[in-house]
């Protein structure tokens, strides 16, 4: 099964909470996934490595789409690998980011990832310490998500992003217009592809919002594995 929850911003504390929740639920071969803003590979403190390893001795495999604070830098340090039909860096065995505008396929189910949006912080934040440019996809990002949705026929089954579509933020009051290239392109996204489900994090708040669009922070999502010959 896979378990999605949002924004961790690398607090270990969320994730014994979540943990709690699903005592007797989660085994060794389900995974939890973070819907951006996984922030356990940020400072490089001691205190974050301890938490780090924390995760890589827990009995299950813990998977993120990134999000608008991480340290992107450290996360281009490690190996790129193909992981379930899709490109990851492995942080640890069981911790896995999985990269932007990658398809994978999970207990059966095809999911499409795209991490990244704009910091609203900014201004207090430092270059190369707290902020990267990164945090926005590249072109070549973007065009990787466009081949790979249509090497899939624009069809997968869920869609993981950090941040939502223009067209959902603006419903809400959410959007920003520095975000506007990533949130246009997602709107691409959800007008051109047939998925059954779209969850992202980013908000702090757990909604259910319009054209299967869900904003995930404190609930937990489960998908249940595809049954078998579906």
């Amino acid at each position: 099964m896979v378990f999605l929850i949002g924004d961790t911003h690398g607090d270990l504390s969320r994730i014994g909470s979540v943990r709690r929740r699903l005592r007797g639920e989660a085994h060794r071969e389900d995974s939890i996934l973070v819907l951006g803003d996984f922030g356990f590979v940020f400072n490089g403190g001691e205190k974050e490595r301890a938490a780090l390893a924390r995760l890589g001795r827990m009995r299950v495999t813990f998977l993120f789409v990134d999000g608008n604070h991480e340290n992107f830098d450290r996360l281009a340090e490690y190996p790129e690998e193909e992981w379930n039909g899709g490109s990851v860096h492995r942080l640890l065995p069981n911790v896995l980011h999985l990269m932007r505008g990658q398809v994978f396929r999970i207990e059966g189910h095809t999911y499409f990832t795209m991490g990244g949006a704009y910091s609203p912080d900014k201004p207090w934040r430092t270059p190369g310490r707290s902020w990267w440019a990164a945090e926005m996809p590249s072109a070549e990002e973007y065009e990787t998500a466009r081949r790979n949705l249509l090497d899939h026929g624009h069809k997968v089954d869920f869609i993981l992003t950090h941040t939502a579509p223009q067209e959902t933020t603006a419903l809400r009051g959410l959007n920003d217009p520095r975000e506007a290239e990533l949130g246009c392109f997602l709107d691409w996204v959800q007008k051109t592809t047939e998925y059954s489900g779209w969850y992202f994090g980013h908000v702090h708040r757990d909604r259910v919002l319009w054209r299967r669009q869900t904003a995930v922070f404190d609930e937990v999502v489960r998908i249940t594995p595809k049954p078998t010959g579906k």
